[in-house]
C-alpha cells in the first residue's frame, strides 16, 4: 500500500508499480522531493492533454502519439499505461542511445508491445506520414522548434510543448539591436532583459507559427513555480489548413524584432 502522500499524487488508474519501475517512487512506495516534482509535472501535463488524447483515440482506431526528446520516457510510459494499453501506438524519440536502450528494455518487461523507440535527433528521426498527437517535455532550446516543425509537417491533430532553455533568440536580439528602433531596443538592451525577453519572444513566435498553420492555440502554466522554472505549456489543436491573419502578425513581429528563430527558418516563413 503506497503512503498517503504518494496516493495524493496519483492519477485515476495510475499504478504505483509502474512508478516504482520508473524509479519515481522507492521500492517501499515512498516519494522524495525530486521525484514528487517530476511526477507533479508529468501528471499535470497528462491531465492537460487528456482531451487531446481522448479526441485522437476516438477518431483514429490506431492513433499514433509521438513523444520527442523523451529522455527516460517517463511521460511515454505513463501515457501508455493510462490511455494506450488497449489501442493506439506510442513512439518515443531520444538522441541518447543509452536512454533508448534502457527504455526499450523496460517496455519489454512491462509487455508494452505498441510502445516503440527511436534513437535520433528530433529533426533527423524517421516518422510515419501522419502523427495524431506530438508531445515534447523540456526539449532544450531549438529542439522545441524541431518538435514543432515535425508536428506541423506531419499535420498532427494535436501538439503539446513545454519549452526549455530558449537561448537562440537572445543572441539574435543582440545582433539585431542596430536594426530596430530605440523603443524596441529598450526591451532587451541589458543582458538579463535580453535573455528573459528572448525566451518570451521565442514562445510567442512558436504560438504564432502554430496559429499561422491552422492551429487553435492555448498557452498556460504547466505547474507551480515551486516545481519548475521552465513552466510554460503550449497546446495546439489543428482546426484549419492555415490562418492568414496570424501569418501576417507573425511576419510583422519578425520584421519589428529582427529575429528569425529556427522554426521560422525550417518552415521557410
Amino acid at each position: 500500500m503506497p503512503a498517503k502522500h504518494v496516493r495524493r499524487e496519483l492519477l485515476p488508474n495510475q499504478s504505483v508499480e509502474l512508478l516504482k519501475t520508473l524509479h519515481l517512487v522507492t521500492r517501499d512506495g515512498q516519494l522524495n522531493a525530486d521525484a514528487r516534482r517530476k511526477l507533479k509535472q508529468v501528471n499535470h501535463l497528462v491531465g492537460l492533454i487528456q482531451p487531446a488524447l481522448d479526441d485522437v483515440l476516438e477518431r483514429f482506431p490506431n492513433a499514433l502519439v509521438v513523444d520527442v526528446g523523451s529522455g527516460n520516457s517517463y511521460l511515454g510510459f505513463i501515457l501508455y499505461e493510462l490511455f494506450l494499453k488497449e489501442r493506439g501506438e506510442l513512439l518515443s524519440v531520444e538522441s541518447r542511445e543509452e536512454l533508448t536502450v534502457k527504455a526499450r528494455q523496460r517496455a519489454g518487461e512491462l509487455h508494452y508491445e505498441r510502445m516503440k523507440f527511436a534513437t535520433a535527433n528530433i529533426e533527423a528521426a524517421e516518422y510515419p506520414e501522419r502523427i495524431n498527437l506530438l508531445t515534447a517535455l523540456h526539449a532544450c532550446d531549438t529542439a522545441t522548434d524541431d518538435a514543432l516543425a515535425v508536428a506541423i509537417l506531419h499535420k498532427a491533430e494535436h501538439v503539446a510543448l513545454v519549452p526549455c532553455c530558449q537561448a537562440e533568440v537572445a543572441q539574435q536580439l543582440k545582433d539585431a539591436r542596430p536594426k530596430v528602433d530605440s523603443a524596441m531596443q529598450s526591451l532587451f538592451s541589458h543582458p538579463w532583459h535580453r535573455r528573459e525577453f528572448g525566451s518570451h519572444l521565442t514562445n510567442v513566435i512558436r504560438a504564432l507559427v502554430l496559429e499561422a498553420n491552422g492551429y487553435q492555440v492555448t498557452v498556460t502554466e504547466l505547474a507551480g513555480w515551486e516545481h519548475s522554472l521552465k513552466n510554460e505549456l503550449i497546446i495546439g489543436r489543428r482546426v484549419q489548413h492555415e490562418n492568414g491573419i496570424a501569418k501576417k502578425r507573425l511576419e510583422a513581429l519578425l520584421a519589428q524584432t529582427g529575429v528569425r528563430p529556427k522554426i521560422v527558418r525550417t518552415l521557410g516563413l
